[in-house]
C-alpha cells in the first residue's frame, strides 16, 4: 500500500524542490549568494545556480524588418570574461579567503575556465540550427557523432534568393552587307546599338522538395531602322515551379539536417552539463583533499610537539643522570621524522590550496588572489546515507540522469536519421518542371501620313536609251516608273508600361512542362553511402550498450566505495580513539618508570597514523560521495545546479538538469515510466524513488 504512494509522493516533493529554485539575480552566470557576512538560515533551502547556456540565442539570424540591412552586418558577440568575478573579491579579508564547500561550488561554477570554454559549445549548435534551417549542413559540437547527413539529397536554399542584373550596351557594328543589314548604303556600313537590360530572379526552396522560381527579365534595344519598333522594350515574367519526384521527395528527407542539428543542440546541453558535473565533482575532491591536508597539518604538528616535549624531558633527565644518551637519541630522532612529516604535509597543503585555486577562478595569478590562503570553513562529518535502496535502483537512477547515456540516445536517433536520408537517396532523380509566363513588345513607331507619287527610274529600251511616248501635242516624253512613298506624320511611343500591360493580360503567353530524369547505372556510390550509414547506426546501438555497461560498472564501483568507505571511517574513529587511551596509558606508564621511550614513541606514531588514517578515511567518504553523485547523474540536482539562462529574474527551464524528458520539466514517476518502458528487465513495481535523495 505504501509502495503505491511512494513515487507520486516523491514526484510531488521533486516537482516542488525544482519550483522553488528559481533564481532571483538577472546575471545567470553569477552564484546567487547571501552578502558577506551574513548568516543564512540554517533550514533555508540552497538558491539555484545558473550556468546561462541560454544567454545569448543564435538559433536566428537579425531581423530584416525594419532594418533591412541587418542581416549583412555581423551581430556582436561579447569577448570571454577572464577576469574573477566580484564575489570571489568580496569574500577576501585581510589574506585569507574563509570558503564553504557551497561556496566553492558556486565560484567553481561562475569562474572554472572549463566551465567558460564548454559554454560556447551549446552555442556553437545554436548556429548550426541556423544555417540549417537555410539549407546548409552544420559543423556538429561536442559529444555529437554526427555534423550533418551524409546522403546525396538535390541542394534546396530554403533561404530566398534575389538576383538581378542591370547592362548597359552602346556599340557600333561593321557591316559588310549594307543592304542586306538595312543601311542602304554601299562599301562598310555601320550599325550602331544600344541595349539596356533590367532582369531580376527570386527563388526558394521548401522542405518538401520543391523549388519556386518567379523571373522578370526586361530589354530595352534600338538597332536597325527597318524594326516596327525601334526603340524596342521587350518584357517577360515566368514562374517555374520544379519538384523532386524520387531522390529528394519529401518533408522528412529535406529535413534531415535541421533535425540532426536540433539533436545536435540537446547533446550540446547535456554535454556542457557532464562538464558541469566534472567540475563540480572535481571541486569537491579539491576542497575535501584541502581539508585533509590542512587537518593532516595540524595531526603532523600535534606529532612534532609531542615529540619535542618528550625530547626536551628526556633531555633533562639526560642531564641528571637518569636517563641514558641512547634514549633521547631515539626521541631526537623521531622529532626529526615528524619535522620531515610535517613539511611534507605543509607541502602537500599548499599543492591541494593551489589547485582548489584554479578550479574557483578564472585568473588565479590575479594581484588580489594569488597570494590569498584559502581557509575551508566545512569539516567532513559523515554524511547521511544517500544509497539507493539497492544497486538497480542505483542503476535505474543512472540511466535516466546519466548525461553520456542521453547524449548516445540522440546520437542513435542522428544515425537513423542519416540512414533514413541514404536510403531516399538511393532512388533516382526525376525532377517535374511546370512553366508559366506571358511576354510583352512595344516601343516607339512611326504614324503612316498621306502617300505621295514621284517619278522614278526611267524605263529604257533595248537599245539602253530611254524610251519615249508622244504627249498630246506630239512631243517626244521619257516615261518613268512612278515611285510611291508614305510621308510620316509623327512617331507613336510606347515603352515599358505597354509591354507590362501585355504580360498581365496574358496577350503573348507561354506554357511548359518537362521531366528531367537521372538514373545513375549499379548506383555504387549511393549504395556505399547507405551501408556505410547503417553500420553506423548498428554502431551506435553497440556504443549505447557499451555506455550502458560502462555506467553499470562505474555504479556499482561508486556504490560499494560509499558504502565500504562508511564502515572505515567507523572502523578508523575507533581505531584512533583506542590508539589514543594506548599512547594515554603508555605515557602514564613512562612517567611511573614502567615504560620505555621507545614504547611511547611506537604508541605515538600509532596514534598518529589513526589519527591520520582517520582523517583520510573521512576524506574519502566525502569524496566517495560525490563520485556516487556523479555515477548516478545526481550532481546537479544535489548542488541545485541549471544550465540554463536567467532573465529578468526568472530561469529558463528549457535545459533544466535534472528532470527532463523531451524538453519538459517532469516527476521521478514519468522517469522511471518511460525507463520501465525502454528497459523491462530493470522494471520493478515496488521500486520507489527514495533515490532522489540528497
Amino acid at each position: 500500500m505504501m509502495t503505491q504512494f511512494a513515487r507520486p509522493l516523491m514526484a510531488t516533493l521533486l516537482a516542488a524542490l525544482l519550483a522553488t529554485g528559481t533564481l532571483s539575480s538577472a546575471d545567470a552566470q553569477e552564484a546567487v549568494q547571501a552578502p558577506s557576512g551574513e548568516q543564512k538560515p540554517a533550514n533555508s533551502p540552497t538558491p539555484t545556480v545558473s550556468l546561462g547556456s541560454s544567454k545569448y540565442n543564435y538559433t536566428r539570424g537579425p531581423k530584416s524588418f525594419p532594418n533591412l540591412i541587418a542581416p549583412y552586418y555581423p551581430v556582436a558577440i561579447p569577448e570571454p570574461g577572464t577576469s574573477n568575478t566580484p564575489k570571489l573579491e568580496q569574500m577576501i579579508h585581510d589574506g585569507n579567503l574563509e570558503l564553504s564547500l557551497q561556496d566553492a561550488v558556486e565560484l567553481a561554477l561562475a569562474n572554472n575556465m572549463d566551465i567558460v570554454v564548454a559554454r560556447y559549445n551549446p552555442w556553437f549548435a545554436d548556429t548550426d540550427i541556423l544555417k540549417t534551417e537555410a539549407g546548409g549542413s552544420g559543423r556538429g559540437t561536442a559529444g555529437a557523432s554526427f555534423p550533418f547527413s551524409t546522403a546525396n539529397i538535390p541542394f534546396l536554399n530554403l533561404d530566398p534568393l534575389i538576383t538581378g542584373t542591370v547592362l548597359f550596351d552602346q556599340i557600333l557594328v561593321p557591316v559588310n552587307n549594307p543592304f542586306l543589314s538595312g543601311t542602304g548604303t554601299a562599301g562598310v556600313g555601320t550599325v550602331s546599338a544600344h541595349t539596356a537590360e533590367y532582369n531580376f530572379a527570386v527563388s526558394q526552396g521548401f522542405t518538401s522538395g520543391t523549388t519556386v522560381n518567379l523571373a522578370w527579365d526586361n530589354t530595352r534595344s534600338s538597332s536597325s531602322a527597318l524594326n516596327f519598333f525601334n526603340p524596342t522594350v521587350q518584357s517577360s515574367l515566368y514562374i517555374t515551379i520544379s519538384q523532386q519526384l524520387l531522390n529528394g521527395f519529401g518533408f522528412f528527407t529535406n529535413r534531415r539536417n535541421i533535425l540532426i542539428s536540433k539533436n545536435n543542440r540537446k547533446i550540446a546541453d547535456l554535454a556542457f552539463a557532464q562538464q558541469a558535473i566534472t567540475t563540480v565533482t572535481n571541486t569537491i575532491t579539491a576542497y575535501w583533499e584541502l581539508v585533509y591536508a590542512r587537518q593532516n597539518v595540524g595531526v603532523q604538528q600535534q606529532a612534532v610537539t609531542v615529540a619535542e616535549k618528550l625530547y626536551n624531558d628526556n633531555k633533562k633527565q639526560l642531564e641528571i643522570g637518569t636517563m641514558a644518551p641512547l634514549d633521547v637519541t631515539r626521541a631526537e630522532s623521531e622529532l626529526a621524522t615528524d619535522h620531515q612529516n610535517l613539511i611534507v604535509a605543509q607541502t602537500a597543503q599548499l599543492q591541494q590550496e593551489q589547485t582548489l585555486k584554479n578550479a574557483i577562478s578564472k585568473d588565479p595569478l590575479a594581484a588580489n588572489f594569488v597570494n590569498v590562503h584559502i581557509v575551508p570553513t566545512d569539516k567532513p562529518t559523515p554524511p547521511a546515507a544517500i544509497e539507493a535502496p539497492s544497486f538497480e535502483d542505483a542503476l535505474r537512477e543512472a540511466f535516466v540522469k546519466r548525461p553520456d547515456l542521453q547524449e548516445q540516445v540522440y546520437n542513435v536517433k542522428n544515425a537513423d536519421i542519416d540512414a533514413r536520408a541514404t536510403r531516399s537517396a538511393l532512388l533516382p532523380t526525376a525532377t517535374i518542371n511546370g512553366r508559366y509566363g506571358s511576354q510583352g513588345l512595344s516601343g516607339d513607331s512611326k504614324i503612316a501620313g498621306a502617300s505621295v507619287t514621284s517619278a522614278g527610274s526611267p524605263i529604257v529600251g533595248a537599245n539602253g536609251q530611254a524610251a519615249t511616248v508622244l504627249d498630246s501635242a506630239g512631243n517626244p516624253v521619257e516615261v518613268f516608273v512612278p515611285n510611291v512613298s508614305s510621308t510620316t506624320a509623327g512617331t507613336h511611343q510606347d515603352g515599358f508600361g505597354a509591354a507590362q500591360s501585355q504580360i498581365f493580360h496574358n496577350n503573348f503567353p507561354d506554357y511548359s512542362v518537362s521531366l528531367n530524369l537521372q538514373i545513375p547505372i549499379r548506383n555504387r556510390s549511393a549504395q556505399a553511402d547507405n551501408q556505410r550509414a547503417i553500420l553506423t547506426a548498428r554502431q551506435q546501438q553497440a556504443v549505447m550498450q557499451q555506455l550502458k555497461n560502462a555506467a553499470l560498472l562505474d555504479v556499482r564501483n561508486t556504490y560499494i566505495a560509499l558504502v565500504q568507505d562508511r564502515a572505515r571511517v567507523e572502523a578508523a574513529g575507533e581505531a584512533r580513539e583506542l590508539q589514543r587511551q594506548t599512547f594515554e596509558a603508555e605515557q602514564k606508564k613512562y612517567q611511573l618508570g614502567a615504560s620505555t621511550v621507545y614504547n611511547v614513541i611506537l604508541t605515538q606514531r600509532d596514534y598518529i597514523t589513526a589519527q591520520g588514517t582517520e582523517l583520510r578515511a573521512l576524506a574519502d567518504l566525502v569524496e566517495a560521495k560525490a563520485n556516487y553523485e556523479r555515477a548516478i547523474g545526481r550532481t546537479l540536482e544535489t548542488n541545485r545546479v541549471t544550465i540554463a539562462e536567467g532573465k529578468s529574474g526568472k530561469i529558463d527551464r528549457d535545459t533544466l538538469i535534472p528532470g527532463t524528458l523531451d524538453g519538459k520539466v517532469i516527476g521521478t514517476d514519468a522517469l522511471f515510466k518511460k525507463l520501465d518502458a525502454e528497459n523491462p528487465r530493470l522494471a520493478d513495481p515496488a521500486a520507489t524513488t527514495s533515490s532522489t535523495k540528497k
